[in-house]
């Protein structure tokens, strides 16, 4: 017993990383959905609302800023990580009830993006699209400007894999999961707070950890 035991344990996490990289894919190509409720990635599930999303490699991703911005620019994903990086260890909180403790992410401050893009002040919310062409969020500039938000290119010590959103996501380390939008290609600044995705059926625009859509969850640190 005690052999097997070891065994079992020096053979885990391979056997881990075959079982996610296996659900992983296969949930790109799952059109019923029911791969998503399977836990995968050290505890993630994988949701998406379109029916299917493009790949997008390093050498293809793009992702614009604009609206009301005095320097509209286009930043490949080379250019997002010539940028100094930050990273972060956070609980990852889902509205749906599930937690994943100390999770490692890095990329751009979203502030600084901001700052280089010249936010003009009339602006008091952006705007996240995606290339799902689907999915989109928002934050009020307050929010988008905290030193905890980011636009991740690396989740668990590894770049972005396209089943957790990359090659570029947004991370909103204090909120619900569903502010952090996967595969993000667009940021917009604009005059007021537009409802994403979610929010227009019924989930809150400040998606506070333990402070929002009538949960009680420990706020995430």
């Amino acid at each position: 017993m005690l052999g097997l035991g070891i065994a079992g344990v020096a053979a885990a996490p391979p056997l881990q990383r075959g079982l996610e990289s296996f659900l992983g894919a296969a949930s790109d190509k799952d059109p019923t959905g029911l791969t998503d409720l399977l836990p995968n990635g050290g505890g993630f599930r994988y949701y998406s609302v379109a029916s299917s999303v493009p790949h997008k490699s390093a050498s293809t991703y793009r992702l614009k800023i604009d609206g009301l911005v005095d320097r509209p620019a286009t930043y490949s994903l080379a250019e997002l990580r010539s940028l100094p990086q930050t990273r972060m260890v956070r609980d990852v909180q889902c509205v749906t009830g599930w937690r994943v403790p100390g999770t490692p992410f890095e990329g751009v401050r979203l502030s600084g993006l901001l700052d280089a893009a010249g936010v003009r002040p009339t602006a008091r919310a952006v705007r996240f699209t995606c290339f799902d062409g689907t999915y989109s969020e928002s934050l009020t500039i307050e929010q988008a400007r905290r030193k905890d938000v980011l636009v991740a290119l690396r989740m668990q010590d590894k770049d972005l894999g396209h089943s957790h959103g990359g090659p570029a996501r947004l991370y909103v380390a204090p909120m619900y999961f569903y502010k952090s939008a996967k595969w993000l290609s667009g940021i917009t600044l604009t005059d007021e707070v537009e409802p994403g995705y979610w929010e227009k059926r019924g989930y809150d625009v400040d998606a506070w950890v333990g402070d929002s859509n009538g949960r009680d969850d420990e706020p995430t640190a």
